[in-house]
């Protein structure tokens, strides 16, 4: 959650930081904000409620004078209300400092109550003004921002980034982070910094991830790391792989329809570099082969979507590579005291490397001596710095909020490691599995060829778009399906949906259906599963007979579907483990037609945000 942009270099200060926050709003805010020192050496502030346009608004009827040096912020409210006083940044040291916070300081109330007997008075209910004011007072007795910054957040608990910067000192912003991502941005006679890389790369791809509890202070031509103690670190700069282009919507109506339209290169560039003589061989893993022979169990975390992704996963796995798989919600997973040990493989899936819940779950898990492995789609993300290892998904920037093409590429990253683990382990043979290799690659053209047919589903969502719940159904991989595309309903279009494994229908379930009840349901292929199919064939039957309405998404020539389905939407051949990556597109597709249909902000539903950052 929200977003931070940090500049130093010259007087396209307040264009660079309201590009940086355009590009952030993905993340998820309510209100925005920005500090910039002009060149006669005032600090002016602006800060409005609301989308960041209402505050280009105010910008544009009253302008900032332009300045070389500042900060811009959109919050996503924890402590007080989204309203133009608790938006940041927030001011210390009568008015002479401005401060950015992404988290939550835990111990705030403390550290209020301390400065209130000091005589010290707030101008907002937030808990970031706390620390806007104890940077101030400690910069008050040391006449040095740098160690006055560092007093003040060994102090704070809680999760944090922070940024800062003082009347007194022009071309200086300074940060730090704990449990919240910041990233510097290097430039030349500029530098940047921000909660991720699409808050400068319309001007620089060099960047530099900033470690755990660890400082920095940039100038136009200097970048200083320390930690919390003072210590000079050493870091090592990347390449952005993207570039500011690839953030942008590119003529499509949302950057959800753009995204869904790069789910074939997502898959595609996934695999690339990572197959070698009809083998998978990632090399992210060279060396780790004795660590892979050692394990004898492995444990995905991860939430939501994300857990979708590694339920599938789950399948894949324990087939190829003949290891159990479990999967275990991040935000649970610590909490219930799980059974881990040195032969332990725990595996975080997350998009932005940096969840909470899948931060604080991993360092739990190398506390209790397992070894981790990080699916990420972001470079330089906590997460997958502070994993053992790492396989990177090749999605490219995922803007709007509720995923897509991440999902289908973590599902792929999850098949390419279960296919090296068991070429590693020697649990299959190279024929077996270079068929399997096969089949992955050939699911990028069969996606297109759904895309290239998403008429009838667009259609279809476009009628049901005044329906009030809407139910999912599936089995073996397509139960896990069956919970993504109903998360993708409530996420975009805001109305009851649920996912259940096609068995449990007549546990209890049942008891949903009525006539004209929207029923999904995602078909096994008769080829690949012929036990499951007849069962799912039976299972239709019996939700018809009680008067739903039910859209069947089945292999093309399906005839056991036809008769038995109200809409059959149909999809490419595919191995039985393949077919999630081609079932859930049509899923996608539709969530993201009826929430339009309903005249919904696809990119950025209510209430949500892209990276959580807090636990």
């Amino acid at each position: 959650m929200c977003g931070i942009v940090g500049y130093v270099g010259n007087d396209k200060t307040v264009d660079v930081l309201m590009g940086g926050l355009k590009r952030l709003e993905y993340r998820g805010y309510d209100s925005a904000g920005i500090a910039v020192l002009d060149a006669t050496g005032s600090l002016n502030t602006r800060k409005r409620a609301g989308k960041l346009a209402v505050l280009t608004e105010d910008l544009a009827a009253n302008p900032i004078a332009p300045g070389s040096t500042g900060i811009g912020h959109t919050r996503w409210a924890t402590h007080g209300g989204p309203t133009d006083r608790n938006a940041h940044p927030h001011l210390g040291d009568e008015g002479r400092l401005a401060l950015i916070h992404n988290g939550i300081i835990e111990n705030f109330a403390e550290l209020r109550a301390e400065l209130l007997a000091d005589g010290f008075t707030f101008e907002s209910d937030t808990d970031t003004e706390i620390a806007a004011v104890l940077i101030g007072r400690e910069y008050r007795s040391t006449g040095d921002l740098t160690e006055a910054f560092r007093r003040v957040v060994a102090r704070l608990d809680g999760a944090f980034t922070l940024l800062a910067m003082h009347q007194d000192l022009p071309g200086v912003v300074i940060g730090a982070r704990r449990n919240s991502p910041l990233v510097i941005g290097l430039g030349d006679g500029e530098n940047f910094l921000g909660s991720d890389v699409a808050a400068f790369v319309q001007y620089t791809q060099r960047a530099v991830a900033i470690g755990q509890d660890q400082m920095v202070v940039i100038t136009p031509d200097d970048v200083t790391v320390t930690d919390f103690s003072g210590n000079h670190v050493v870091t090592e700069p990347f390449e952005i792989q993207w570039d500011a282009s690839a953030a942008d919507k590119g003529g499509w109506s949302s950057f959800m329809a753009k995204e869904i339209s790069e789910e074939p290169d997502a898959v595609a560039n996934t695999i690339r570099g990572r197959v070698d003589g009809g083998q998978v061989v990632i090399p992210e893993l060279a060396g780790l082969d004795e660590l892979f022979l050692d394990i004898n169990r492995i444990v995905i975390i991860a939430c939501g979507t994300a857990a979708y992704a590694g339920t599938v996963g789950t399948y894949a796995i324990e087939r190829w590579a003949g290891i159990p798989v479990t999967v275990e919600l991040s935000h649970e997973f610590r909490y219930r005291d799980p059974v881990i040990d040195a032969r332990t493989l725990v595996i975080s899936v997350s998009q932005s490397g940096e969840t909470m819940d899948t931060l604080m779950a991993v360092r739990f898990a190398s506390e209790s001596g397992a070894k981790t492995l990080s699916i990420c789609n972001t470079q330089g993300a906590t997460i997958a710095r502070e994993s053992d290892a790492v396989v990177y998904t090749h999605a490219g920037p995922e803007v709007a909020v509720a995923s897509t093409k991440a999902f289908t590429a973590q599902i792929t990253a999850l098949y390419l490691f279960g296919l090296h683990l068991a070429r590693v382990r020697g649990t299959q043979t190279p024929q077996f599995l270079a068929a399997q290799v096969e089949e992955l690659q050939a699911v990028p053209d069969k996606i297109a060829s759904i895309l290239g047919a998403s008429e009838k589903i667009a259609q279809l969502a476009h009628w049901m778009a005044d329906s009030r719940a809407v139910l999912f159904l599936g089995r073996h991989v397509g139960y896990p399906i069956a919970l993504e595309g109903a998360l993708k309903l409530k996420e975009l279009a805001y109305i009851h949906a649920e996912g259940f494994a096609g068995g449990e229908l007549k546990h209890g379930p049942i008891a949903l259906i009525e006539p004209g009840q929207p029923v999904f349901v995602v078909v096994p292929s008769p080829r690949g599963s012929a036990i499951l199919h007849p069962k799912v064939i039976s299972t239709i039957e019996e939700i018809r007979a009680r008067g739903a309405r039910v859209i069947a998404i089945a292999e093309q020539g399906d005839a056991a579907v036809l008769p038995s389905a109200d809409e059959v939407i149909p999809i490419p051949l595919a191995g039985p483990l393949f077919e999630p990556l081609l079932a859930v597109i049509p899923l996608h597709i539709f969530a993201m037609e009826l929430a339009t249909a309903k005249g919904l902000d696809v990119d950025q539903p209510r209430n949500l945000a892209k990276s959580v950052t807090v636990e």
